[in-house]
């Protein structure tokens, strides 16, 4: 998860969310996006963050309207999701609220954004 400094009970609920919900790697998405492969990635943070790069492909849902008009981007409560955000808190968070609401196939991407571009894999925007 994220490298940051933040309040206990945060990373406390964070914590117990990743537990539940699946992960997967920035090397697991890049030979995905290297194979051609439609990736379903979904970026859950602010809206200025994803103005200033996104990955290749991603729709963005910020962490705090994805439960609210997640059913009308993605109807298929069965679909691939893979989240991520700045560092893997906010997208185990939603993920965790997304597998509450019935989308099973919610997964959370360790490191986020973070360890996406520390790892200079390609971005958008």
């Amino acid at each position: 998860m994220a490298d940051k400094q933040h309040a206990p009970r945060f990373v406390a609920i964070c914590e117990a969310a990743s537990a539940r919900v699946p992960h997967t790697t920035k090397e697991a998405v890049k030979a995905r996006l290297d194979a051609g492969e439609a990736v379903p990635l979904v970026d859950v943070r602010e809206e200025s963050e994803y103005a200033a790069g996104h990955l290749p492909g991603a729709t963005h849902l910020s962490k705090g309207v994805i439960e609210r008009d997640i059913e009308k981007t993605f109807p298929d409560p069965d679909a691939e999701l893979i989240l991520y955000c700045g560092g893997g808190y906010r997208s185990a968070l939603a993920a965790d609220n997304l597998r509450t609401m019935g989308y099973t196939n919610a997964i959370s991407l360790d490191g986020g954004w973070r360890h996406w571009t520390d790892a200079g894999l390609p971005t958008e925007g």
